[in-house]
């Protein structure tokens, strides 16, 4: 089985192995296994989750077709956050640019407003 296929169950926890997850649901696996397997999903709702809407295909076979788009979809999600993040990230940056030459435009004016009263003041 492709590797890549195997992602979406990649954070349901570190005790079990995402090959042996989808051997359980290709039937693969013996008796002592699945108990395994099915004692971890009762300690994981999330892998419980995960096993429940993929034991939900009704043909086996079809299973890494749908692993395959859940990852698609679920890259693509972290593509679209990632690029938000990066636009809040350059639109925080302008307001600081713009922030700092808006200060410097008033240390420029009020400086030329002190050198004009002085100039005036002494006589000009």
């Amino acid at each position: 089985m492709n590797r890549d296929l195997l992602n979406i169950l990649s954070n349901s926890g570190k005790d079990i192995d995402n090959q042996q997850l989808m051997d359980y649901l290709a039937g693969k696996l013996s008796g002592e296994q699945k108990h395994s397997v099915e004692k971890l999903m009762a300690d994981s709702q999330f892998m419980n989750d995960a096993m429940e809407g993929l034991g939900e295909i009704k043909d086996k076979k079809d299973i890494n077709i749908v692993v395959d788009q859940i990852n698609r979809d679920f890259q693509k999600k972290l593509q679209q956050k990632k690029a938000k993040k990066q636009k809040r990230k350059m639109l925080q940056q302008r307001w600081i640019y713009a922030a700092i030459i808006l200060i410097l435009a008033i240390v420029i004016a009020t400086w030329l407003m002190i050198v004009k009263y002085q100039h005036l003041k002494n006589g000009g």
